[in-house]
């Protein structure tokens, strides 16, 4: 039965990702704004939910070092694995688009969360530092999005105008006009689809990503418990890749629907949200410390799987095969490291 779970689980996950991909690109054609800025946030908020409900439970539930490691093996999970798998199986071109200020600040983050991790347990006030820090990074993306919506509204008159005064051009020559001329086609934008299948897609997504980790972690938990693995191999294990499962599944899915800056923004927009909002709101329900093999290790591993991005966010280089094969097998490593 559990393989049944595990199965529908999967599948629950790879079709909601492909709706939320859906979703979030078309979403981005009617606001006018780049669909990285929406993978950023709504994509990136929502591949975070399974981290954020196991996080706050795991405080409440006195057990706050399973929010660390959480967040921690999630964030490295999200460079190496999903990132990794995706450009193993097909490639991604990471070049085509500008993230580096968004990568930018995801260092930040991963900086600033490194030096409050060093200051002791987290606190309330630790919580409200990482939340603020949050609050300014998602000013940034408003931001940027108002600058390209009115850099997309300019554009939209400046083809409406040539469109116009080609009109009169070959009306004032007696040339025929087979065929109307509109912006969507001057500019080569697709048709979009109506608001409410937009929303529908995005709310399946948001709404089935969560459901289908659930479904797939259970019953891969209940799997390794009967073929004899401790739990604490479980929880090292399992538990960080399962809650990267719902980024793993809208990496894919943009991957194969040509959509990159979505899979890379969803990434980078997903570690910012773990460090910041996730550790920061479990914070204020109580006090959680720092192992100090998380401290020595587990941190400087994350922090080092963020900086290999640097290349292709900064110097715009794509994500070949090789790379995903090589991704896979430095995460591969940290988990063997972790469990000898």
């Amino acid at each position: 039965m559990d393989y049944l779970i595990a199965a529908a689980g999967l599948g629950l996950l790879l079709i909601a990702g492909d709706f939320l991909v859906r979703g979030a690109v078309n979403l981005a054609l009617r606001l006018g704004i780049p669909a990285l800025i929406v993978s950023l946030t709504v994509v990136a908020f929502g591949t975070s939910a399974p981290e954020l409900v196991i996080s706050i439970g795991s405080v409440l539930d006195d057990a706050p070092g399973l929010a660390i490691g959480n967040v921690v093996g999630s964030n490295t999970a999200n460079v190496l694995l999903v990132l990794g798998v995706p450009a193993l199986l097909y490639g991604l071109a990471t070049g085509e688009h500008k993230t580096s200020r968004n990568f930018l600040w995801m260092l930040s983050a991963t900086a600033l969360f490194i030096a409050l991790a060093w200051l002791g347990p987290f606190a309330w006030w630790n919580g409200l530092i990482l939340l603020a820090g949050f609050a300014v990074v998602t000013a940034s993306q408003v931001r940027s999005a108002r600058r390209h919506r009115r850099a997309n509204h300019a554009a939209r008159a400046r083809a409406r105008a040539a469109a116009r005064a080609e009109a009169e051009r070959r009306e004032a020559g007696g040339a025929e006009d087979d065929a109307d001329i509109s912006p969507e086609e001057i500019e080569g934008a697709n048709p979009e689809m109506p608001g409410w299948r937009v929303a529908l897609f995005l709310i399946l997504g948001l709404a089935g990503l969560p459901v289908g980790a659930q479904l797939l972690v259970t019953s891969a938990v209940n799997i390794a418990t009967a073929w004899g693995v401790s739990e604490t191999v479980i929880g090292l294990t399992l538990v960080a890749v399962g809650t990267s499962l719902p980024e793993l599944a809208t990496t894919i899915a943009a991957g194969l629907r040509r959509q990159a800056d979505v899979a890379l923004g969803n990434v980078i927009g997903s570690n910012m949200f773990n460090l910041l909002v996730i550790i920061g709101v479990a914070s204020l329900f109580g006090r959680i410390p720092v192992e100090d093999e998380i401290l020595r290790f587990d941190l400087w591993v994350m922090a080092g799987a963020s900086v290999l991005l640097a290349p292709f966010v900064i110097w715009r280089m794509n994500m070949g095969r090789i790379t995903g094969a090589a991704l896979t097998v430095l995460y591969a490593a940290y988990v063997y490291l972790i469990l000898t």
